[in-house]
């Protein structure tokens, strides 16, 4: 067994070494050596600041559905042997539909093999791909509490029901429209809204700081990553892009809560209006050019972000507030400060002027002066 586990280990870090040979052992001897690499690697990232959804987001990127599935399976077999999970890491196997849908008492890679109708060599196979995804993996900082790590009482600061669905309402419409200073002036309200039910509950609350990542898609990820940033710094939240493909947040719960939301649907607006930028523009024309659409992304997200500053200004600015707001600024600095000892500035440059001025124009267009609903 041992040379079974050593084995799997080779052919994961090495991908041109032979796959591991399983002639003449059991099911279960195969099983058992795949899965205790597999937990042993898992415990390993555990312990260096991965969450499932990471892993999740990590093999989506670089393998196949086969391996996403083996990696949903073998967390949920490893979260159902924990006494106690954080609730973040609930959430996130609930979101990915993470189960024990196997007889537990019987090989799992067997019956994984028949229900993707894969031999069982091939199952392997699929198990040491995806481990030599999870072995490379470096560390990112501990956010929450690993599990099976007693829990202490968890407070949870969360955008009030009828705001939720009042914002969620005012960001589906500007999803919808086909009119760009339609879109911008609902987002606009949103963030007004969430931004004054924000700062009347804070004086009242206990500070929740606390870190999040947002995980984007591939292309232009650049751009992406700014407009998260910027309504980041709007919030009263701070921002570091890893290069992996998330952006990491620091801020109080609710404040992230409010990032999350914001930022999900302005970067489809700001897709949907790079792309409309392009319309009835012939191929190897500049505005359907890659240059173009990144630099319409990064000048979208300077504007807004100086926009979505000016729309939270009057409310910052009450007297009342002032300690409150500083108070909850250290704690959000210092928190930041402890889990990012070593980041650093990245210019990213504009190729595209055009794209540039179009991408201002696009979020400039807004009309900020509207009624509140």
């Amino acid at each position: 067994m041992d040379s079974l586990r050593d084995a799997i280990r080779r052919a994961a870090v090495n991908r041109r070494a032979p796959l591991p040979r399983t002639a003449g052992l059991t099911p279960t001897e195969v099983d058992g050596a795949v899965r205790d690499v597999l937990d042993q690697t898992l415990e390993h990232l555990w312990d260096h600041g991965w969450l499932p959804q990471d892993l999740f987001e990590v093999v989506k990127r670089n393998e196949d559905d086969r391996a996403l599935s083996f990696l949903v399976d073998a967390l949920a077999r490893k979260a159902s042997r924990y006494p106690s999970l954080h609730p973040r890491w609930t959430e996130q196997l609930a979101d990915m539909d993470a189960a024990v849908w196997w007889d537990e008492s019987e090989p799992h890679l067997a019956q994984w093999a028949r229900k993707h109708i894969e031999l069982p060599d091939d199952a392997v196979a699929v198990a040491v791909a995806l481990l030599g995804t999870l072995m490379t993996l470096p560390g990112l900082p501990l956010i929450v509490p690993r599990p099976g790590s007693p829990l202490a009482a968890i407070t949870h600061h969360t955008v009030a029901p009828k705001i939720l669905k009042r914002v969620r309402a005012l960001l589906a419409k500007a999803e919808s429209t086909a009119f760009p200073e339609e879109a911008e002036a609902l987002s606009a309200k949103a963030q007004e809204l969430v931004t004054r039910h924000a700062l009347e509950r804070m004086p009242s609350e206990e500070p929740t700081t606390t870190s999040r990542r947002v995980w984007l898609d591939k292309r232009y990820f650049d751009g992406k990553a700014q407009v998260v940033h910027v309504v980041a710094d709007a919030n009263r939240c701070r921002a570091v892009v890893y290069d992996l493909g998330f952006v990491a947040l620091v801020g109080e719960e609710l404040d992230l809560e409010i990032v999350e939301l914001l930022s999900a649907s302005l970067l489809v607006q700001a897709t949907r209006a790079m792309v409309a930028a392009g319309d009835g523009a012939r191929k190897g024309d500049e505005a359907r050019s890659s240059s173009f659409r990144k630099s319409f992304l990064l000048s979208y997200a300077h504007r807004v972000g100086e926009r979505l500053k000016a729309a939270n200004a009057p409310a910052s600015d009450d007297d009342r507030l002032l300690p409150v707001l500083a108070a909850r600024k250290r704690a959000v600095d210092d928190h930041f400060a402890g889990l990012f000892t070593n980041t650093r500035t990245k210019s990213t440059p504009i190729r595209s002027a055009a794209g540039w001025d179009a991408g201002r124009a696009a979020a400039d267009r807004a009309r900020l002066d509207v009624d509140r609903p």
